[in-house]
């Protein structure tokens, strides 16, 4: 049997602050902007050029994403 009791215990923990953009640097606060940011979180395979069985991540904020990307997207359907 595991017995218990009370205790007073006082701890540190990390709390979410802020988000920064790995590419313009910004930090980010507002709710609504964070709710945009997007990571790209994922292991290099075989052969990556990101390196065999590397993690890479990368937070960006919409405005550096839609930057980089915009060119190459199309929107395909609208929930509005």
């Amino acid at each position: 049997m595991i017995k218990y009791k009370q205790a007073e215990v006082t701890r540190t923990e990390e709390v979410f602050d802020a988000i920064v953009c790995d590419k313009c640097g910004k930090e980010y606060r507002d709710e609504m902007e964070i709710q945009e940011f997007h990571r790209i979180d994922f292991t290099g395979g075989f052969s990556s050029v990101f390196g065999d069985g590397n993690r890479i991540q990368c937070d960006l904020c919409q405005d550096c994403l839609y930057v980089m990307i915009s060119e190459y997207t199309k929107v395909v359907d609208s929930i509005w």
